[in-house]
């Protein structure tokens, strides 16, 4: 009898260890999540990437510049519970869209997020993961000091141990960097340097937003790659058998 009380025990706690780790899956197969952006999960990973970083259903988090909210529909229902998703610089769209199903997004919160006019989205030593999709390129077209703030802020809203995470479109180390990162293409060591210059240490990178056959130089720069397609018709089966682009994955915490 013993034996097999122990063994149920075993059993149960597997069973709880599982369904924790469901609680990330069911967010993803939220039947709320628009068509489009399902889509593209195949190529975006959202389980293996937000696992890489560290989120977990209790975590508080912030989404910087969260766009069309591809990744808010997924972290808004997983943190609903017993998280919290703080939504720097959400546009007005995503607002709408947001407020329309309260019953996966009424608990996320909104902070101010204008890199080279104002930031002001968390308390300092608040909060556990900062997380930015594919945006970097985008702060260092305004200029160095915007996106060093970028960095700044979201070393200063974490605590200690906190983790900043970064998906970039990466640039081969054979290509030159443009100043203004024009194409959406950044080198990795700039941005390892960047967060390291604000007191991030770099934890971890990950290769599962990789794309070999991606090599950066495309006419009309990133956004020639699915989804957008901004060359139309021109090349649009070279485009779309490439896939999205080459990103970098990277885990810098907090000391």
């Amino acid at each position: 009898m013993k034996k097999i009380l122990v063994a149920l025990a075993i059993v149960a706690a597997s069973s709880q260890t599982v369904l924790a780790n469901d609680d990330l899956k069911t967010a993803i197969a939220n039947q709320q999540r628009s068509p489009e952006n399902v889509m593209r999960d195949a190529a975006r990973h959202p389980y293996e990437t937000l696992k890489f970083f560290g989120v977990d259903a209790k975590s508080t988090v912030v989404e910087l510049a969260p766009g069309g909210g591809w990744y808010t529909e997924i972290l808004g229902p997983y943190l609903r519970k017993d998280g919290k998703l703080i939504l720097a610089g959400a546009g007005a769209k995503l607002k709408t869209k947001l407020e329309a199903l309260p019953a996966l997004y009424d608990k996320a919160t909104y902070g101010d997020f204008a890199p080279g006019k104002k930031i002001d989205y968390a308390p300092k030593n608040s909060v556990d993961v900062v997380l930015t999709f594919r945006n970097v390129h985008n702060w260092i077209a305004i200029n160095d000091s915007a996106v060093k703030d970028v960095f700044q802020s979201a070393f200063d809203a974490l605590k200690p141990g906190g983790v900043f995470g970064v998906v970039e479109h990466r640039l081969p180390t054979s290509m030159t960097q443009d100043p203004k990162a024009s194409t959406g293409y950044v080198h990795e060591a700039f941005i390892i340097k960047l967060a390291e210059s604000v007191g991030f240490k770099l934890a971890a990178k990950s290769e599962v937003n990789a794309n070999a056959k991606d090599n950066a130089n495309h006419e009309g720069g990133v956004w020639a790659l699915p989804p957008v397609l901004a060359n139309k018709d021109k090349d649009k089966e070279k485009y779309t058998a490439i896939g999205e682009s080459d990103r970098m994955t990277l885990k810098f915490v907090k000391p």
